[in-house]
């Protein structure tokens, strides 16, 4: 191969490219799983947080599943990046790029599902419920105390 090192007396396997993308792509799947991790426990501080200052057991779920539901989005965007670097780099064969055309289907399917479970509108209909200009925004953004001080302007 192309970027093959020189094998050396310690008996190890020389440095391939297809080696280096492989262990690339198990760090994406680290990435992931960890970002799930740390979002399922920051999502329940949240939640706990929320809880507490309002003293309302729905607002605490209703963050619950808004920030758990983005760590799903963010952590299935790392994995679908790491099925990428391992067909593209590592065996493009015409059975992996099925598999992982199926792949990125079932979790763009899951995104966008957990989108409009996180947003409660589908992309298409949330800049007619907000108005021009507000589809960039998120719901946090538009709560009470996000908002600059009237007093100011």
């Amino acid at each position: 191969m192309l970027f093959a090192a020189a094998p050396h007396d310690s008996g190890a396997e020389p440095v391939t490219f297809t080696g280096v993308m492989e262990h690339v792509a198990q760090a994406f799947e680290a990435l992931g799983a960890l970002i799930l991790v740390i979002g399922v426990l920051w999502s329940l501080c949240m939640a706990v947080v929320v809880w507490r200052r309002t003293r309302q057991a729905t607002k605490g779920y209703a963050a619950l599943r808004r920030v758990f539901g983005r760590t799903l989005l963010l952590g299935l965007e790392v994995l679908v990046a790491a099925d990428l670097i391992r067909t593209v780099a590592v065996s493009p064969t015409l059975e992996n790029v099925l598999v992982l055309g199926l792949i990125v289907l079932i979790r763009t399917f899951l995104s966008f599902s957990l989108e409009i479970e996180i947003e409660g509108v589908p992309p298409w209909r949330r800049a007619t419920l907000r108005g021009p200009g507000a589809a960039a925004t998120t719901p946090t953004q538009n709560a009470p105390g996000n908002q600059p001080d009237d007093a100011a302007s």
